[in-house]
């Protein structure tokens, strides 16, 4: 597959900003009333921020709203470098402060759920609100996966090995099975289309590798990162075929900033599957998190 221009994966305005480690991100914007929300999108083999794309749609968030590429993923710089959790943390909170808006609320996907959640334990003043969809973390991990994860990183990133990994990684049949483990039917054809786009571009496997290796989730997340947040955290999930939520019931007991919205017949991405159940879910939270205050 060929690299190809890469064009907009969102129909906004485009902004740009340079994180405090140098690298450019390209972030799109729609303007709106009230709070400022941030969009961040998944972290996988080939992600982008159109998996936020549904909550541009006209009946969507009235909200204005900031949806970026990652550093590593869609339209941002894709420099080879290491990527970490902390670095993808750092990245959020610089992203926060070029939006230059006051506290913001944040939605964020599957693994970028662990990034979000350890920026806010940073930064508290930052952050308003964590909305987590289908998130990781409440499983359990064992400790041995940190140390492990950088001996397979070396060998998947031989030069052979890893473009053949990769080249694999990025087929269309390969794109398309990954993303239908997310819906309930099969994924839109436009979605399949702007992976395998975003997935031919140069630099695309640098940051997926770390993702690959396991590199990007802590050992004890609930302890460590969701437990210790004093700002209002929703929960939105259903079943996802990749990861479980068995902690989660625990969490919500324990801490009473926590809420958890189950919604039915999803299998990760709700937003795109039921848009609006997810965006009644959405505005009832952050009416009961401002009434709160």
């Amino acid at each position: 597959m060929k690299s190809h221009v890469l064009p907009a994966a969102i129909n906004a305005e485009e902004l740009e900003w340079t994180l405090a480690s140098g690298e450019r991100v390209l972030c799109y914007y729609r303007a709106g009333e009230g709070r400022a929300v941030l969009l961040l999108h998944s972290i996988n083999a080939a992600p982008s921020a159109y998996e936020m794309s549904p909550f541009f749609a006209a009946a969507s968030l009235p909200r204005p709203l900031y949806a970026p590429d990652l550093p590593g993923f869609g339209r941002s710089d894709r420099p080879d470098r290491v990527y970490s959790p902390a670095f993808f943390a750092d990245a959020i909170i610089d992203m926060v402060r070029a939006m230059a808006c006051g506290p913001v609320d944040v939605i964020a996907l599957s693994t970028t759920a662990e990034f979000a959640a350890r920026a806010a334990g940073q930064a508290p003043e930052l952050f308003n609100s964590l909305t987590l969809i289908s998130p990781t973390g409440f499983t359990r991990r064992r400790e041995g996966a940190s140390t492990i994860g950088p001996r397979v990183h070396r060998v998947l990133t031989l030069p052979f090995l890893g473009a053949s990994l990769y080249r694999a990684l990025r087929t269309r049949a390969s794109v398309r099975y990954f993303l239908n483990m997310g819906f309930s039917g099969e994924a839109p054809e436009e979605m399949v289309d702007y992976a395998c786009l975003t997935a031919a571009q140069p630099g695309a496997s640098h940051a997926p590798f770390y993702f690959l290796c396991g590199q990007f989730f802590a050992p004890d997340a609930v302890g460590v990162l969701y437990l210790p947040l004093k700002l209002p955290v929703l929960v939105l999930f259903d079943k996802d075929p990749n990861i479980s939520f068995d902690f989660l019931p625990e969490v919500v007991d324990a801490r009473e900033n926590w809420r958890a919205v189950r919604i039915a017949e999803t299998l990760g991405l709700p937003h795109f599957e039921k848009p609006a159940e997810t965006r009644a879910a959405l505005l009832d939270f952050w009416a009961e998190a401002e009434s709160a205050r």
